[in-house]
Order: structure tokens, then sequence, then C-alpha cells
């Protein structure tokens, strides 16, 4: 018998990027290529949290995509699936904020994301 029970990944998300996700307006997260997000795929369920909060909510990853920097991830992506709110150039501040240049170097990884029922 073959296992297809989803991998479920806990990530941290602020509450802005949190809400537009909840929102079903944000559907593409990014996300550093880091070694142990190196396998999410297809099919995998990310639940997401609030840090320091009870507050979570589960989206279904339907594609990952790796770009060299975030620069390339906005322009493949589109900025307005990352976040409706703000200007591409607006979101490259605030994601280098996040991941500074040490970080960017290992590469990013555009992940697009289904909400799911709560």
């Amino acid at each position: 018998m073959t296992d297809t029970a989803a991998r479920v990944r806990e990530l941290n998300l602020y509450r802005r990027y949190f809400d537009l996700v909840t929102a079903g307006k944000k559907t593409t997260e990014v996300r550093v290529k880091y070694p142990r997000l190196a396998d999410l795929a297809a099919g995998d369920v990310i639940r997401f949290r609030i840090k320091g909060t009870d507050e979570t909510c589960d989206v279904l990853v339907r594609q990952v995509t790796e770009y060299p920097d975030f620069e390339a991830l906005l322009d493949g992506e589109g900025p307005a699936n990352v976040n409706p709110t703000a200007t591409r150039e607006e979101q490259l501040a605030n994601i280098r904020t996040i991941y500074p240049p040490k970080k960017e170097a290992l590469g990013a990884l555009a992940i697009k994301i289904e909400l799911l029922a709560p």
C-alpha cells in the first residue's frame, strides 16, 4: 500500500502576508531556497503560522519554481501574485529586509499556493 498523505510543513508568516493568504489574494509565497525547503513539491501542504500565536492557515502547494534571485522571481511570477497591495519596488525592498544578500544568494523559491478550507 502506498502512503498518499500530504507532507505538512510549518512556516512562520508575518501578519500582513498571512491576511493576504487567508483572503485569497496572495497566491505566490516567496522563500529563500534553504536546504530544508529543497524538496518542497506540488501536493505538499504548508501550515502558515503567525509567530507567537495559535493562528494558522493551511495551503496546498501547486508548484515550486526556483529563481536565482528575488528580482527574477518577481519578474517571472508577477508582483501582484506575491503581494497585490505593493509595487514591485516596494516588494523587493520588503523581501530584502527579511532576507539579506547572503540568504538571497542561496536562490529564491516561488511557491504557488491555494488556500485550503479551514
